[in-house]
């Protein structure tokens, strides 16, 4: 696959991007460049690669999943304007 003069327009189009017509040529041969690259990747055999989150094999750091700010309801709703049996009343918004 190549990238034309009028696809790299295109894409800096939808980019929003500002490009000058003496930069499209150098933007042609770099967009073409990386594609070249993407197919070079699709030729390689992954066939037994199992799938990785990182290259570097670690353990994702766990806390414990317990309450350390809690039972404390009165507390908490106390600068409300207006609460109710320990919850925030608020004006309806939908009708």
């Amino acid at each position: 696959m190549s990238v034309d003069a009028k696809t790299v327009r295109r894409i800096a189009h939808l980019a929003r991007i500002a490009v000058a017509n003496d930069e499209v040529e150098h933007l042609q041969g770099e967009l073409n460049a990386i594609l070249a690259f993407v197919e070079q990747l699709s030729e390689a055999n992954v066939t037994d690669v199992e799938p990785m989150t990182s290259v570097t094999p670690m353990a994702m750091k766990k806390r414990p999943d317990i309450v350390t700010d809690g039972g404390k309801p009165d507390e908490i709703v106390a600068n409300a304007p207006v609460t109710e049996d320990h919850f925030f009343l608020v004006p309806k918004v939908v009708e």
